[in-house]
């Protein structure tokens, strides 16, 4: 099982690249974020490995840090996420970012990579939001916020800000700080103006 890739960048292309490993080249599929972030043929690299072996092939996927490949794990957990979408998903959505449209319940955010229409972003966020509590949270203050809740002022806050044309894991986002700021007592319109504020920095 390869974990692991060290060695000089040969090839690059939009969906794969080319590890020379002392004189053997591997090709590894890689997300948008990670082919973006590789240096130039002919310097060294590195990436996480997920060794996929099947009877007809054996594929590597490669990663630029541990969050993606976290995250590539997670997703193919969900029935009908394979390791091609889930690559086209880590493209479409950053790994600091997806924790959040999940508990979010952001579909939308879900449905722009390639192949992800609504019904399997729907079966995404249903299968992942329980699991993704304690990742989201090191990247969202106070995850378990009022926010969460699918009624009351934070409900409120977050509905109006998607009203306003931000997107439902923006605000989300922007309310939870704004809650955890203003503490529990806050009402919809000043966790609205407050959650502008954060989304304006």
């Amino acid at each position: 099982m390869i974990a692991k890739l060290a060695g000089v960048i040969d090839q690059i292309g939009p969906e794969a690249a080319v590890i020379d490993v002392g004189g053997v080249g591997y090709l590894a599929f890689c997300s948008t974020r990670t082919i973006n972030r590789l240096p130039a043929v002919g310097l060294p690299a590195s990436l996480l490995i997920e060794t996929h072996v099947r009877e007809d092939h054996i594929h590597l996927y490669g990663f630029i840090d541990a969050a993606e490949r976290d995250w590539f794990r997670r997703l193919t957990t969900v029935q009908g996420v394979g390791a091609r979408l889930a690559l086209a998903i880590l493209s479409a959505v950053a790994p600091e970012q997806l924790g959040l449209a999940i508990l979010a319940q952001d579909k939308a955010a879900l449905t722009r990579a390639d192949g992800v229409g609504a019904r399997l972003a729907a079966r995404i966020v249903n299968e992942l939001r329980d699991k993704v509590g304690n990742v989201a949270a090191a990247s969202v203050p106070a995850a378990a916020s009022p926010a969460e809740a699918s009624d009351g002022p934070a409900a409120d806050a977050v509905s109006a800000l998607v009203n306003l044309g931000y997107r439902r894991s923006e605000a989300y986002g922007a309310v939870t700080a704004a809650a955890q700021r203003l503490g529990s007592g806050a009402d919809a319109g000043a966790l609205i103006r407050a959650g502008l504020q954060e989304l304006a920095q």
